[in-house]
């Protein structure tokens, strides 16, 4: 059987100067049905005013989990690059626990240089970048499976990127969900080149969901129809508007009953 689509909502941590509304936001979000709330883990605006109001995505992570009861929560997604991995696995651990098991631990290798540049990172290449992400994997798991008490549940990984001989290795490797940023046709081939990865590494291909930023209502069949099981949608302060994300989630509801 297949899995049932669930609608997840990146809740971005920029422009709003009260954290109120964010904590507005988030209830708002899990009394609409949504599934997952999500933040992401920058310094600075991606959109509007690039000095404007910002938020911390870890911290704001323990604060959602006592806030909630049902939805999963996680950032879409943790920059690899900006904290030690073990210390991030830890981080993860202990929010899993406030959640009562209910985080996702989303990552990826990172990108937007100014995160790097103003908080003393090293920016380095995207091969540089991908190799940190891969040794931060590998760290991740280790100090999962070594901290006491361990995580309420088996925290279930979500990498972010579409690079199709290290991102999707990876992906194989370690990832329960893969996000990726593509079109629907370049998503369809990279999906068959997931599953050639995941059959050199002895990983079930199927067993990882797939998921994508919600692309409107006029396209998302044709994306549940390849495969994807993971649709966010994304939205800002001050307001964190909820028109595509009720959309969104009255599509979900018709989409698995049929």
């Amino acid at each position: 059987m297949s899995q049932p689509v669930r609608i997840g909502v990146q809740l971005q941590p920029q422009h709003a100067p009260d954290y109120g509304l964010i904590r507005d936001a988030v209830r708002r979000c899990e009394d609409a049905g949504v599934d997952i709330v999500f933040n992401w883990d920058h310094f600075y605006p991606l959109y509007g005013d690039p000095e404007g109001a910002h938020f911390e995505c870890w911290t704001m992570l323990g604060a959602i989990a006592e806030q909630t009861e049902r939805v999963e929560i996680g950032a879409l997604v943790t920059g690899g690059g900006y904290r030690n991995p073990d210390l991030l696995a830890d981080m993860a651990r202990t929010v899993d626990h406030i959640s009562n098991g209910r985080l996702i631990l989303g990552i990826g290798a990172g990108w937007f240089q100014k995160d790097y540049d103003q908080y003393g990172y090293e920016f380095g290449t995207a091969g540089s970048r991908l190799a940190g992400l891969k040794d931060a994997m590998a760290r991740i798991t280790d100090r999962l499976a070594k901290l006491n008490p361990q995580p309420v549940r088996d925290i279930p990984i979500l990498i972010g990127g579409g690079g199709e001989k290290k991102t999707l290795r990876l992906v194989a490797q370690y990832a329960d969900i893969w996000h990726s940023f593509s079109d629907i046709d370049v998503l369809k081939r990279k999906i068959g080149i997931l599953g050639e990865h995941c059959a050199e590494v002895g990983t079930d291909a199927s067993a990882i969901a797939k998921s994508v930023a919600w692309p409107g209502a006029d396209q998302v069949d044709a994306y549940a129809d390849a495969g994807v099981t993971l649709f966010t949608v994304g939205t800002g302060g001050p307001d964190y508007d909820m028109s595509r994300i009720l959309e969104a989630v009255a599509w979900r509801d018709r989409r698995n009953q049929s």
